[in-house]
């Protein structure tokens, strides 16, 4: 389900560094993370999730993740806007 979420979204974050910004900012409704991603990568952006109370989401696969936003390797985090 959290793959078509992301394919139909109109705005994304991709990556984890951005991903972090943009939690940090206020600027997301919601974080999609893939399981088979490094904790060290992910950790920190679940964290901060838990304490704004930022709904996340997982999924199985970073590959498929990443061809779900679109891009043709895998990513560990997708961020997904607020519409404006």
């Amino acid at each position: 389900m959290s793959y078509e979420k992301v394919e139909q979204a109109s705005g994304l974050i991709i990556g984890a560094k951005q991903t972090a910004r943009a939690v940090e900012a206020d600027s997301l409704v919601e974080v999609i993370v893939a399981r088979d991603a490094d904790a060290k990568l992910t950790g920190k952006i679940i964290s901060i999730c838990k304490d704004k109370g930022l709904p996340i989401h997982y999924v199985e696969s970073m590959r498929r993740l990443g061809r779900a936003c679109g891009i043709d390797v895998g990513t560990a985090v997708v961020g997904l806007k607020h519409n404006k």
